[in-house]
């Protein structure tokens, strides 16, 4: 029989993450270890019920932007809402839930449902859209931070509104600025590539009707939290680098 000797198993070696949303970075500093797991490890995640709808209603809202600011009416967002779920009935994290029968009927109702108030909270005739479901990057040292704008629009003075669709629960007053501070991100990134900075960014919570409005700001705070969490994703790319 030969020696049996010990025989180290090597680390795994996982491509790091040269690019982040603000989605992505908001993981690190709530989660490290779950952003590793995530975005660097790159771990199956199943699709949940929850961000399948928000998707739909996003593509739904889309749709209706699309139209002619006249047809932007209640029964045109119903024809999108029943487009965006016909256009998701193959999509990959749609099958994954395995709906079927009156788990399909509920999930259909509920999309329809979070748009219930919607009309209520903006009159869309009146929005000057300039972009839809926008994507935008800009470089932060050596990696890019990129992001989706949900809708992109000008105000009655022609400036700069970011507007971001959120299906899931209005924070409460003690989380509302965590909430905002991922979307300042979206500041950063109009700035960089268009060179001006939105006047605000607005938060509609589609579930309760809900709007979260603020001043849009890049200040020194923000640039050195980025920084920050810059500098501590470059050192966990390293460690991955190193089998760490």
């Amino acid at each position: 029989m030969g020696d049996m000797t010990d025989t180290a198993i090597p680390a795994p070696s996982f491509p790091v993450p040269m690019s982040l949303s603000p989605s992505r970075v908001s993981s690190f500093t709530s989660c490290p270890m779950q952003f590793r797991f995530s975005s660097i490890e790159r771990l199956p995640e199943p699709p949940g019920v929850a961000t399948t709808k928000g998707t739909i209603v996003h593509r739904a809202l889309e749709l209706l932007f699309v139209r002619p600011a006249v047809d932007r009416t209640t029964d045109a967002l119903a024809t999108d809402m029943a487009t965006a779920l016909d256009e998701y009935r193959t999509h990959p994290d749609y099958v994954g839930l395995r709906l079927d029968g009156d788990a399909i009927e509920t999930f259909d109702r509920d999309c329809h449902a979070l748009v219930d108030k919607y009309f209520a909270m903006e009159d869309p005739t009146a929005v000057r859209e300039i972009g839809l479901e926008l994507w935008m990057e800009a470089p932060v040292g050596d990696l890019t931070l990129r992001g989706i704008i949900d809708r992109l629009e000008l105000d009655p003075d022609g400036e700069l509104v970011v507007t971001d669709y959120k299906t899931g629960r209005a924070p409460s007053g003690n989380y509302e600025q965590k909430s905002l501070a991922g979307v300042h991100f979206y500041s950063f990134l109009c700035e960089a590539v268009f060179g001006r900075r939105p006047a605000k960014i607005r938060l509609m919570y589609l579930a309760s009707g809900e709007t979260i409005e603020t001043a849009t700001k890049v200040d020194s705070l923000l640039k050195e939290n980025m920084v920050r969490d810059v500098a501590e994703i470059r050192r966990m790319r390293r460690e991955m680098a190193d089998g760490n």
